[in-house]
């Protein structure tokens, strides 16, 4: 799925009445900067926004993180603070509408709920939740096995736990989860 499949009419005029920033998704083979908008609340700081929902393809953020946007280039931007929450984004081949996949994202949705969590998108083919970290990665990852299992047309992914670069983790959670 390419992030051109999530600009569809209804999503664009939803965001259009509401807050949001551009901000870099990727890079086209060709070098173009992929660009998507991102629901925030404007905070006191110069050019600093807080995550209303977890982005489909920004890596690094989730819900509640407060980033600042770059003067160059358009859509470059830097995390202040982490909100607490991970992204988890699903992604179907087929239509989230079908209703075998219909019933199993109740059922994914449910159980998130049930953890605190939340979806934050729903497109025809991606789901994404925000969920606390304190929540666990373990019981996250048993969630999602259990709904999602061996699925070979659904595949699910942190959208800010490992460095796109490199895989290594990025470790923002150990603050928010130590003893003080």
């Amino acid at each position: 799925m390419t992030p051109t499949a999530m600009s569809d009419t209804t999503h664009d005029q939803h965001l259009a009445s509401e807050s949001t920033i551009d901000l870099i998704a990727g890079r086209h083979p060709n070098g173009e900067l992929i660009i998507e908008k991102v629901l925030v609340n404007p905070q006191q700081q110069k050019d600093s926004f807080q995550l209303l929902k977890s982005p489909v393809f920004v890596r690094g953020i989730a819900r509640a993180d407060v980033v600042q946007k770059m003067d160059k280039p358009e859509g470059a931007f830097k995390i202040l603070q982490h909100g607490g929450n991970l992204c988890i984004r699903v992604f179907s081949k087929q239509s989230l509408s079908s209703p075998q996949c219909e019933e199993l994202q109740q059922r994914l949705t449910l159980a998130i709920e049930k953890l605190g969590g939340d979806l934050d998108i729903k497109e025809d083919r991606v789901l994404v939740y925000s969920i606390h970290v304190s929540c666990g990665f373990n019981a996250i990852e048993k969630i999602l096995e259990q709904e999602l299992g061996n699925r070979e047309d659904m595949v699910w992914y942190y959208g800010n736990v490992y460095d796109p670069d490199t895989g290594e983790p990025l470790n923002w959670w150990q603050s928010i989860l130590s003893p003080e």
